[in-house]
């Protein structure tokens, strides 16, 4: 495949990887710079800083000459439960504390500069989704009781060049390459070889990375004083395999979906602004992610991990909608809140494997603001709460691993602030 290994990718590796790992929209985050996480995820049809990118290219054209960097503090807690194990005795039962590594650091940067009354380019820099168990002592049923740790840490990070264009005086349109980075590790299952096409490369080797690349498009067209409408699209991230669990992944490779969404933006008073989003990700388009492994209930899998049809963590497209507003409650201060809701991507079937990715959470609430400072410059906040919530697997582990049940359970916090100025 390709190899993507410019100067850029290099810098973002070193910025961004203090270790991002997060589940809140599936895998991908509920929405991207510390502003818009602050209201619910929304940014379509919102720019707010350089991180707009990331939600929508042809936001750049219209924020202006801008430097932004900031960090998020997040905190997830996972579970599972597993009952009924080893065809009703119970051998491997019980409940398992998948926050061994439970604090996480989300850094973020962009920059963005205007060419011509037209023309804008920049870049954005991101943790674009991640995921993250560690079971520690391990859960006997996927390690065969080795007390080897369980479970996985997964980080992705893109890289955005954008360009964007104000085709008219109202109408912008915009281009991101996606410059991808992610790497994985996998340990304590085991249990899983019985059923990989290639078990030396499954399990606890350590860390692997891969490169890929995309393209976003985004446009965003002022239709009133008062109202603005957006549109985005994201191919598909095709990525480099990972040749350390070639024998874990569906074709040994883990692409990042497609997704695609619109927004609309309303300022109904001077001070008081209301944007939401509607956004599909397609997590069942990429193999490792869309295969299920329920079908060994029937009896019957079309082929062994690593394989090119082989089981995945089974989810589902995701509906995501998302609400915020902003009110400026004088000349320095700004205030946020929003409301953000996915579908779930996690079939209660499929939870045996997806006791290494619990991305259940579907509700979130945001709050934030931003104070002006001198100079052009101004200091942002955000709490992130994701409520609880539990996916009951009823007799989620195949008879080929004894039965049972599986339930997975997770809840999270964040807090995020930024830096920014306009230059």
């Amino acid at each position: 495949m390709f190899k993507i290994r410019t100067p850029l990718t290099t810098l973002a590796i070193g910025l961004a990887f203090t270790a991002p790992a997060h589940a809140t929209d599936g895998y991908f985050a509920h929405g991207y710079g510390v502003k818009s996480q602050g209201m619910g995820g929304v940014g379509i049809a919102l720019p707010q800083d350089t991180l707009i990118s990331a939600m929508n290219p042809a936001g750049m054209g219209l924020i202006g000459d801008r430097i932004d960097v900031g960090l998020t503090w997040f905190r997830p807690e996972r579970e599972a439960k597993l009952s009924r194990t080893a065809g009703g005795t119970g051998m491997f039962d019980g409940t398992f504390d998948g926050n061994g590594r439970d604090n996480f650091f989300i850094p973020e940067a962009g920059y963005n500069k205007v060419i011509s009354p037209e023309i804008s380019v920049g870049v954005s820099i991101y943790g674009n989704g991640g995921m993250n168990t560690t079971y520690k002592g391990g859960i006997p049923l996927l390690n065969g009781g080795t007390r080897v740790t369980s479970g996985i840490d997964y980080a992705q990070l893109f890289v955005a060049p954008t360009i964007a264009w104000k085709i008219t005086p109202s109408q912008t349109i915009g281009v991101a390459v996606n410059l991808g980075y992610q790497r994985f590790k996998a340990t304590g299952i085991e249990a899983f070889s019985a059923i990989s096409s290639d078990p030396a490369n499954m399990t606890g080797r350590g860390t692997d990375d891969a490169y890929g690349i995309g393209l976003h498009l985004g446009w965003i067209g002022q239709i009133t004083d008062q109202v603005t409408l957006g549109a985005t699209y994201q191919t598909k991230t095709h990525f480099e395999k990972f040749d350390k669990y070639k024998g874990l992944f569906a074709d040994g490779s883990l692409d990042a979906p497609a997704s695609y969404g619109v927004g609309i933006a309303f300022k109904a008073t001077p001070d008081l602004t209301v944007a939401a989003d509607i956004q599909r990700i397609e997590y069942s388009n990429v193999d490792p992610i869309g295969n299920s492994i329920a079908q060994w209930n029937g009896g019957f899998f079309p082929g062994n991990l690593g394989a090119s049809d082989g089981p995945g963590f089974g989810w589902k497209d995701v509906t995501v909608f998302k609400l915020g507003g902003s009110y400026n409650v004088n000349e320095k201060l700004t205030l946020r809140a929003g409301y953000n809701h996915t579908t779930q991507p996690v079939k209660g079937a499929e939870a045996l494997f997806n006791i290494l990715a619990p991305g259940v959470v579907q509700d979130h609430v945001t709050f934030g603001g931003t104070y002006k400072l001198p100079n052009n410059a101004e200091l942002s906040f955000n709490y992130v709460h994701a409520f609880s919530h539990t996916v009951h697997g009823t007799n989620a582990i195949p008879m080929a691993f004894g039965g049972g049940d599986v339930d997975l359970k997770m809840h999270q916090d964040s807090i995020g602030i930024a830096y920014g100025w306009n230059l």
